[in-house]
């Protein structure tokens, strides 16, 4: 009997179809080793990379990183010029990798504020996996989650203007369609790493019903088995299985 609950626990049904993070914790890592900021920011692209590559064996269909908030330009100038080198840096070197594994990849936010250098390069990235079938992956970029739901509603303003829509005819179907992520699940699952037990202006609209996972993990620190323990309370919150992050990692063997 206990075979097959744990067979029940970890049938795909079961796993989280889209996966947010809020990778939090690059700075404190660093300065808790004597290193710059930027040091913690470099490291936290190899938890990207682990992230990635684990939750496409697992399945997911859609993984979200918030990489950069609208908030984030309040930082230290030198910091902010760091941050969107290093985003330019990743972006070109990851794409091919992303691409060889199927993967599509997208850019949400407003990246009007980007140079127009960064710009070119993030359209390149996208048009490079568009025709990609496997997982999606989200990079939030410069976004916030009001933001994302601004930018529907004046979408929404201009559809009703042009087609004669009355209040009454608005759904939330309508809505969600002018939403950055529109055609995708909602968020599953939400992790956010470093201790911080928040949201932050991410996804509000999409994360209506998420379940929200919280861990004192450093982002730099978050590995495979970092996920598989989340994904692992996922199915336990979900489905009450007694699921272990072993199990989950058991199914990345097969």
């Amino acid at each position: 009997m206990a075979e097959h609950t744990i067979e029940t626990a970890l049938s795909a049904d079961s796993l989280p179809k889209h996966i947010a993070v809020i990778m939090d914790g690059n700075g404190r890592w660093a300065k808790a080793k004597g290193k710059a900021r930027v040091f913690g920011h470099k490291a936290g692209v190899e938890a990207v990379r682990k992230t990635v590559s684990t939750a496409s064996r697992l399945g997911i269909q859609v993984v979200t990183l918030f990489a950069f908030s609208s908030e984030n330009w309040r930082r230290p100038e030198d910091e902010v010029s760091l941050l969107m080198e290093l985003f330019m840096t990743v972006l070109g070197r990851e794409v091919k990798r992303l691409h060889k594994n199927n993967i599509r990849l997208r850019i949400i936010g407003d990246t009007t504020r980007f140079s127009q250098r960064l710009q070119k390069k993030i359209t390149e990235a996208e048009s490079l996996t568009a025709s990609n079938t496997g997982m999606v992956l989200n990079i939030a970029a410069n976004y916030g989650g009001q933001w994302d739901i601004l930018q529907a509603t004046k979408r929404l303003a201009h559809q009703v203007a042009e087609q004669g829509l009355t209040a009454e005819d608005i759904t939330e179907d309508m809505l969600a369609q002018g939403l950055s992520t529109s055609g995708l699940p909602e968020v599953d699952l939400l992790i956010r790493t470093s201790g911080e037990c928040r949201i932050s202006n991410f996804m509000l609209w999409q994360m209506a019903y998420a379940e929200l996972y919280f861990t004192e993990q450093h982002w730099p620190d978050f590995d495979e088995q970092s996920l598989a323990n989340a994904v692992a309370w996922y199915v336990n919150r979900e489905r009450r299985f007694g699921c272990t992050g072993e199990q989950v990692q058991a199914l990345l063997q097969q």
